[in-house]
């Protein structure tokens, strides 16, 4: 036994669980041999027509032919086989093969671990290595390069030592392998550190660290290390932008993206969707067209993945109707493009349309996922419909057998609280299976504010402040009860204690898109460069409400100051700045978009509805929970939100 060998101590691992399906050589050597039957059978010519296979069936032709002439025991020519078995997906056939070769050398073992490897068979991998080392066969860099490719951090760190007792610490490959090992399991800090004593680093090995560092975050290293890159090949762009995408910085993927466009790099597919993506954070409609415009003019393939992100960009920027023109040209729809599709109708209030939809979807033979349902309860939580939604929420159990998730029971609560059926919604989240989290007691605390439940509410938020799960949610929701009640001495406590709790409000921020720059706004905000010209137009529109009777709801301002002040701090709210901007922006009549980061408060609700009667425009507004749709002084929520 290989003193190599005596590093793993724990018990060998079981027998690779796979189908070896014993390789059949009577059936392979009755196999046509008509490919290979105008040469003469030498190990050169053999060995020449291994390297051009580019079949299964003809790799079956040339092991016939290895087989009738005596050629099974030849080194060189079995491992070309092997790995060309591999190479076509038959690894049943290169592991049955494999296990017929006498006496394998490390090319032969390092061939078939790699090939598990590539399949994500980590543990058979492992096992083979483990093999390998029992039978005194010693290690190469390239062995640990292919094993280090899917082993978990926990066999990573012992691989890691056996790596530098064997003298392969300084290999590139090798330490580029260890830097995506540690940085697949959530080791950052080892990651970085591998990566830092690396004397050279190659394209690959910047890549695994700049990915190591967007996959988890810390996105000023991965920007550092990116624009420190002297070559980048579309993965390190793509790894870059999905990074900003995937943490919640659009903006900047966006800027990266077009970045990317100015220095004639080609986006490929992968790009596409990060962007998309963004975009749908941003609500960036037409951005997103622009996008889509590019897919069709460059001839990049829309396949279903492609498809199902430009139903998701479309449904978070307001376009339901291009959003639904993508999904009804998908050929083979898969359950995550309905899914896509049945959660836009849910989140823009077309609850009918979502559960349609889903009808269509089981009545075709799909199985719908827990996915499905978090669309399909949404759409029951916004249309008010308590006995459809407990009917699905029981289904996904008994029915299909799905485990309710933390997103489902908060669909639940969601539901169940909006009816005002609030005993019942803090029942079933004491009841519930999983720990229940501060998102959804901050639903039931939100449906405690909007029907007045102060008493509920005051459990809740104890609990939560008890429990160290209070958020600036908690305090600003208990805080708004008390004033809603005119305790203006509670809600002076609940400040205090807020603030000595650390705990930061969450600005209003609203943004509207226009001519494919997104432009922010906070409430009261003067930074914009045309602030004087909206805050004319904010006067217009203020003295449109007034002609038409609108009284503003002074009493939503929950603080202690006289009513013409509460008066002008709704006048310049965040939405309706956004609002004004679009008005002098855009062309009369064209529809505009806006997205709020918070739940719209009723009295900007109520002067949307009205303003859109007033400009015949129509006005979609995304806020944290749903699309509100104003049109000709009616909103599609109507007014249940």
């Amino acid at each position: 036994m290989s003193s190599s060998a005596i590093l793993f101590t724990t018990p060998p691992l079981p027998t690779p669980s796979i189908n070896r399906g014993t390789l059949s050589f009577a059936a392979a050597a009755s196999a046509s041999a008509s490919a290979v039957s105008h040469f003469p059978p030498t190990p050169d010519k053999l060995a020449i027509l291994l390297d051009k296979s580019n079949s299964i069936h003809h790799l079956l032709q040339i092991h016939a032919a290895l087989l009738r002439h005596g050629f099974h025991h030849h080194h060189i020519l079995n491992f070309k086989l092997q790995r060309s078995y591999s190479s076509q997906g038959r690894l049943d056939y290169s592991l049955a093969l494999f296990n017929r070769t006498l006496n394998p050398n490390i090319f032969f073992y390092t061939s078939i671990i790699n090939a598990h490897a590539l399949h994500g068979l980590s543990q058979e991998a492992l096992f083979i290595y483990t093999q390998m080392l029992y039978e005194g066969v010693q290690p190469n860099e390239f062995t640990f390069s292919s094993i280090l490719k899917s082993c978990s951090l926990e066999h990573g760190k012992m691989l890691h030592s056996q790596v530098i007792k064997l003298g392969f610490d300084s290999d590139l490959y090798v330490k580029t392998g260890m830097v995506d090992v540690y940085a697949r399991g959530g080791d950052v800090g080892s990651a970085r550190l591998v990566f830092e004593r690396m004397p050279e680093k190659s394209l690959v090995s910047l890549t695994t660290m700049l990915t190591c560092y967007a996959k988890h975050g810390e996105l000023k290293e991965a920007r550092l290390l990116f624009d420190g890159m002297v070559k980048k090949d579309v993965v390190c762009w793509n790894v870059m932008i999905d990074g900003y995408a995937q943490h919640g910085m659009p903006n900047e993927a966006l800027a990266l993206f077009r970045r990317m466009l100015a220095a004639k790099a080609r986006p490929n597919e992968i790009t596409i969707i990060a962007v998309l993506s963004a975009c749908g954070q941003l609500g960036a409609l037409e951005s997103g067209r622009w996008l889509h415009s590019y897919v069709d003019t460059n001839d990049i393939q829309v396949n279903v993945r492609l498809a199902t992100a430009l139903i998701d960009m479309y449904s978070k920027c307001g376009s339901l109707e291009d959003a639904r023109l993508v999904f009804d040209k998908i050929y083979d729809k898969d359950v995550v493009a309905w899914n896509s599709m049945i959660i836009g109708y849910a989140l823009h209030g077309f609850s009918q349309e979502a559960l349609e939809l889903f009808n269509e979807m089981c009545r075709i033979g799909l199985r719908p996922t827990d996915i499905t349902f978090i669309g399909v309860l949404g759409a029951c939580g916004h249309a008010g419909l308590v006995e459809e939604g407990w009917s699905f929420f029981i289904a996904m159990r008994v029915e299909y057998e799905i485990e309710p998730k933390i997103e489902h029971y908060g669909c639940m609560v969601n539901l169940l609280g909006r009816a005002g059926r609030l005993e019942e919604a803090y029942e079933l989240v004491k009841n519930m299976k999983v720990e229940p989290d501060p998102i959804l007691w901050g639903a039931l605390l939100g449906a405690c504010r909007l029907h007045g439940n102060l008493e509920l509410g005051e459990k809740i938020a104890e609990h939560l402040v008890s429990h160290n799960l209070a958020n600036s949610g908690t305090y600003i929701l208990l805080s708004n009860m008390y004033a809603a009640k005119g305790n203006w001495e509670e809600v002076a406590r609940i400040r205090t204690l807020m603030k000595d709790s650390g705990v930061q409000k969450e600005p209003g921020c609203s943004s509207i898109e226009v001519n494919n720059r997104v432009h922010e706004f906070l409430a009261g905000d003067l930074k914009h460069p045309k602030t004087e010209e909206i805050y004319q137009m904010l006067e217009e529109m203020n003295g449109w409400l007034k002609a038409h009777g609108y009284t503003p709801q002074t009493e939503i301002v929950l603080h202690d100051i006289g009513d013409e002040q509460k008066q002008q701090s709704l006048e310049v709210h965040s939405e309706k700045l956004a609002l004004a901007y679009g008005l002098i922006s855009t062309q009369p009549g064209t529809p505009i978009k806006i997205v709020k980061n918070l739940r719209v408060c009723s009295d900007c609700h109520a002067a949307t509805k009205l303003i859109s009667k007033i400009t015949g425009r129509k006005i979609v507004m995304r806020d944290r929970n749903r699309f509100h749709h104003f049109v000709n002084g009616s909103c599609s929520c109507r007014d249940y939100w």
